[in-house]
């Protein structure tokens, strides 16, 4: 049956189960859209195409399928590249698509016109232009094949807009994702041996884990053979706070309590983990412990990161493989360490100084939110908060990008995990300067009736740079800012806006936003000489082991 291209292109996305296509309108994208018009297909309009494409980032990371988004050309696609970025290096599964002009004037200096696939080349895995509309379907079934299989990552379709006008009979392709192998029976003994020799082995799990759905393999792995686990930013949830092998969160880039449970092992073993996580040289300076790989991939190449075997297959089953093969271990020598950690989150969380202390801020919102309500962090100095004293119970209840780590990310980031969790409270996490970066984006949950939480710690200034300056230079240079009111500028776009005046009022107003059922902007002032504070604790520590 003939068609028009645009057409065969969305019976395609059709066919791939896409939910939602996050983007804005643009000329050069006319058909597409119309063709939208009698899809099953929801197609989300944001404010910036940034947004889009964070939306499609979160949306990919939560569900494990590609999420979508859509520009026109020129400006509007180059608006995409950096959450495309983000979501490559962080390992979200995502496609873009951008309209571009008619072939017809992509040879000349041409109204709006750039190399679009060579932009996206080098943040993507996989960069395609649609010139005849016989290739749709070998096209986007390879862009979601791609961005779908490990390491997952984002792909981009460049569709020319003569190209999606013209005729064309044809049929989207069966989808077949590939399947992770067995892991080698000789990696899995090798890798047993190890484990069950050393002294004191300590699991670092990383997003590979979650990308996986190896949470349950993870805890069974570390109660079966008595072995502490601590996860990156990424990881956060994959074994729960509350198992006893639970270490918390590594990543701070100081020496720090799990920075000290690396320096005690012997042998440590990597589960899921991209370096861009946390890079090797931080935990492993020495290059001389024992190092495992277990994950769907082989391991990188890196200096700090030469392992002494790889377990490449399917996480869940390598990881059942080996607990069956390896002798437990007798004792949790790095129980000091948690207990640590826990002193360390109870600090503050009765404290009434204003600003509010980052510890009280955290305390508050874990004791508002339940254990599987969502939270979406931006980048800035409460990330590293986030990252150490939010407890986490279940995976992917705290998301936080730290491969590409781009601020702007929450709000609508926080858009998508609704969209994904209807059924869960989603609080937005962010800086006042990351808030600002996307806050148009407000406009589109009150468009789509959202409730959302966005919990914006307030310090007028870029609170994680002055951190770095204050300990490399013991002063600051342009970091401060001055920003709007944000309850009026909430009500503004018909939200719910709170201010925090004391830190007691704190715990109840995250409730009442809550329970709101529309988007509650919650302004609290920040204390963030406890950064300070902290790193100076963190550096004169000694190790408890």
């Amino acid at each position: 049956m003939k068609m028009k291209a645009a057409e065969l292109f969305i019976r395609c996305l059709e066919n791939e189960g896409v939910e939602y296509i996050f983007g804005i309108p643009g000329e050069e994208n006319l058909d597409v859209m119309d063709a939208l018009h009698d899809s099953r297909i929801r197609f989300i309009t944001t404010r910036h195409e940034q947004g889009a494409a964070f939306m499609a980032d979160v949306y990919g990371r939560l569900n494990g399928r590609a999420g979508v988004c859509l520009s026109t050309l020129g400006p509007g696609a180059t608006n995409l590249l950096t959450a495309v970025a983000d979501a490559n290096l962080d390992h979200a599964p995502l496609v873009a698509i951008a309209g571009q002009a008619g072939t017809d004037r992509l040879h000349k200096e041409s109204h709006q016109v750039l190399d679009l696939q060579n932009i996206f080349l080098p943040v993507t895995k996989y960069s395609s232009q649609i010139l005849t509309p016989h290739i749709i379907p070998e096209v986007v079934r390879k862009a979601f094949k791609l961005a779908q299989t490990e390491k997952t990552g984002a792909c981009f379709i460049e569709f020319p807009e003569n190209i999606a006008a013209m005729s064309v009979s044809d049929r989207p392709l069966p989808v077949q994702q590939p399947t992770l192998p067995e892991p080698a029976a000789a990696s899995v003994r090798r890798a047993a041996e190890l484990i069950t020799r050393a002294r004191q082995p300590l699991v670092l799990a990383g997003n590979g884990v979650n990308r996986a759905r190896a949470w349950a393999a993870l805890s069974d792995f570390a109660r079966r053979l008595n072995i502490p686990v601590t996860n990156t930013f990424m990881a956060k949830g994959v074994i729960p706070f509350r198992h006893p092998m639970a270490l918390g969160t590594a990543g701070l880039q100081s020496k720090d309590y799990v920075s000290c449970g690396f320096e005690s092992a012997d042998v440590i073993i990597c589960v899921g983990y991209d370096l861009v996580e946390y890079h090797p040289h931080l935990w492993h300076p020495s290059r001389d412990r024992c190092i495992i790989h277990i994950d769907a991939t082989p391991a990188e190449v890196d200096a700090s990161y030469a392992i002494e075997t790889g377990v490449v297959g399917d996480i869940r089953h390598s990881l059942e493989r080996i607990a069956e093969l390896a002798r437990p271990h007798q004792g949790h020598l790095m129980r000091p360490l948690r207990e640590a950690l826990i002193q360390e989150m109870n600090r503050h969380r009765d404290d009434r100084g204003m600003p509010v202390k980052p510890q009280k801020i955290i305390w508050d919102l874990r004791t508002a939110m339940d254990l599987k309500d969502i939270v979406v962090c931006d980048v800035g100095a409460h990330k590293l908060w986030m990252a150490r004293m939010f407890r986490c119970e279940y995976p992917n209840t705290c998301l936080i990008s730290n491969g590409f780590a781009s601020m702007g990310i929450a709000v609508p980031g926080a858009i998508a995990a609704k969209l994904v969790h209807p059924d869960r409270a989603v609080v937005a996490v962010t800086g006042d300067a990351g808030f600002m970066m996307n806050s148009q984006e407000i406009e589109t949950a009150m468009r789509l009736g959202l409730a959302l939480v966005i919990l914006i710690w307030n310090d007028n200034g870029y609170g994680l740079i002055e951190w770095k300056q204050l300990r490399a230079f013991g002063r600051t240079s342009h970091v401060d800012f001055t920003n709007p009111d944000f309850v009026t500028y909430a009500r503004a776009f018909g939200a719910k806006g709170y201010r925090i005046e004391e830190a007691s009022q704190l715990l109840p107003v995250l409730k009442t936003a809550l329970a709101d059922n529309t988007v509650s902007i919650v302004d609290c002032p920040v204390d963030y000489s406890e950064n300070l504070a902290l790193t100076e604790q963190l550096g004169d520590m000694i190790c408890p082991l």
